[in-house]
């Protein structure tokens, strides 16, 4: 195993909750094994770019209910294309050659699993969001 890829791999959070089965499909394992571990990792970050995007766009997003926030959170990652691939980016570069190889046989698939979990990641980091930490 090359440097890269045991740092990588090395500095990865343990998920508890991403359990792997041996009937599961090898997208299921996929998220479980690789993203799921990414995603953590790079929490802060992807808050964070969530934050400047929404900074960029006038700030309306704490004008907003937190129900409204939700869908705005949404929104953002579904049809902002630049951003999503961003967000992408971000986590696609924290992957080992290995598993990059195995993402890009089934990237839609993964993107959609992907895009979810950076979704629900940034809601649940929702109360963080407010306009006192925003400038």
């Amino acid at each position: 195993m090359d440097t890269r890829t045991k740092n990588l791999l090395r500095i990865r959070p343990e998920v508890p909750n991403a359990i792997v089965y041996d009937n599961m499909s090898s997208e299921e394992r996929f998220q479980n094994v690789t993203i799921r571990p990414v995603i953590k990792l790079q929490r802060e970050l992807l808050v964070e770019a969530f934050r400047n995007y929404a900074n960029k766009h006038k700030g309306v997003f704490y004008t907003l209910t937190l129900e409204k926030r939700l869908v705005y959170i949404d929104n953002a990652i579904h049809k902002d294309i630049k951003f999503r691939n961003s967000l992408k980016g971000m986590i696609i570069g924290q992957f080992t050659v290995g598993e990059y190889l195995e993402y890009i046989e089934n990237s839609s698939a993964l993107n959609k699993r992907m895009m979810n979990i950076v979704i629900e990641t940034i809601k649940d980091c929702v109360q963080l969001l407010d306009i006192s930490v925003a400038v």
